[in-house]
């Protein structure tokens, strides 16, 4: 039966695969895209707000992650986020490709309006503003997200420390266990002289009192029986 975690680290995932595929549709629109404005503005509101739901749901395993007991399901939980924050990053960057690409496609029909005497100088000032604040805000993203995955590479390196820390503790350990093992196998083969010895010095003094007794059988003997 799957625990509480494992449910909710398959419901991140599935989260994750779902904003991503909105993202990537949202972004084949924007390079499609040939305007007007409030289009392109309506379909980057969207892509940014996909955006934060999936930094979100990252960031919920990787909590996730940092909360399991056993290292290899931490580092293996690790390493997907960390795959998810590079898909991340590249989503981002296409989103830029696509808004330049949306750019010189409205910039094209803003001349052909031009030329037929259209209001368009207007609306070519309007959509460059647009595009720079979309602009600045993809760029403001990508520097979240190279942010984020230097503290991932931090904390990579910390576990990698703390992983060769407890290797060397464990070998220490293994090494004191290995002394040990031979202590007490000398002590065994000790325990087993001492205790061969015991019963060789019961045997001599059993064989010295035999001898002892049958002496003075035979003295008592000459003595009270000098006649037999």
């Amino acid at each position: 039966m799957a625990s509480s975690t494992d449910v909710h680290v398959r419901i991140c995932g599935q989260e994750i695969i779902k904003y991503d595929l909105e993202i990537k549709a949202l972004i084949q629109d924007i390079r499609e895209c040939c305007g007007p404005q409030t289009m392109l503005n309506e379909l980057n509101s969207t892509v940014k707000e996909r955006f934060s739901l999936l930094r979100q749901r990252i960031q919920d395993m990787e909590q996730t992650a940092k909360e399991q007991d056993r290292e290899t399901d931490k580092q293996a939980l690790l390493s997907e986020t960390q795959a998810h924050r590079k898909q991340m990053l590249s989503n981002l960057m296409a989103w830029r490709k696509a808004n330049l690409a949306c750019k010189l496609a409205i910039d094209n029909v803003e001349k052909d309006e031009l030329l037929r005497g259209g209001d368009g100088v207007r609306q070519r000032k309007a959509t460059k503003e647009s595009l720079v604040q979309t602009s600045s805000n993809i760029t403001e993203n990508l520097m979240s997200i190279s942010r984020m995955m230097a503290q991932q590479v931090q904390q990579s390196e910390e576990t990698i420390g703390t992983l060769a820390v407890s290797s060397r503790t464990v070998q220490e350990t293994n090494e004191e266990f290995k002394a040990m093992t031979g202590n007490i196998h000398l002590g065994r083969k000790l325990i087993l002289k001492y205790n061969r010895r015991e019963l060789t010095d019961k045997l001599l003094i059993f064989l010295a009192l035999a001898l002892f007794l049958a002496t003075v059988l035979y003295i008592l003997k000459k003595r009270l029986f000098p006649f037999i």
